[in-house]
């Protein structure tokens, strides 16, 4: 048994500690708002804060995660940075089929908390391995200079 902080609650599962937090995240706790993309750390729509940095949760095992916190998509919005971002997203109409989302809005809003007014290269560095099969960059970028600017 494996005891996670996850979204600021404390969660017991009966997992073996080299199981990808992202199965944990979505198989056994239902969050199933991080997405399945690669499953190899390519294209970020796992991206999960741990203690604030954003990971790609397909890559950490839960034995790795220890004692740190958790942040899923379904929490981020409870953050002042988080609930910016998320409306920035739906002002710019960023999303199109949707699935790389998650993962796009958990790296921006681990952008903002760092870089709370990011240049377009700053924005560009962060977001680059963030990948969006619809193509909605320029949406984002717009959507993170809002957030900054909230």
């Amino acid at each position: 048994m494996i005891t996670l902080q996850i979204n600021g609650k404390p969660h017991t599962v009966n997992a073996p500690k080299e199981m990808p937090l992202l199965w944990v995240l979505r198989d056994l706790l239902g969050l199933t708002g991080t997405k399945y993309g690669c499953g190899v750390g390519q294209c970020g729509s796992c991206t999960v804060h741990l203690d604030g940095q954003p990971v790609r949760s397909c890559l950490v095992t839960v034995g790795a995660v220890g004692k740190r916190a958790v942040t899923t998509i379904e929490a981020i919005g409870d953050t002042p940075t988080g609930a910016k971002v998320q409306e920035a997203w739906g002002e710019a109409k960023v999303a199109q089929c949707g699935y790389c989302q998650a993962g796009q809005i958990m790296t921006a809003t681990a952008l903002l908390n760092k870089t709370p007014n990011p240049s377009d290269a700053d924005i560009d560095a962060a977001m680059s391995g963030t990948l969006c099969r619809c193509g909605t960059y320029v949406r984002v970028r717009e959507a993170i200079k809002n957030a900054a600017k909230a």
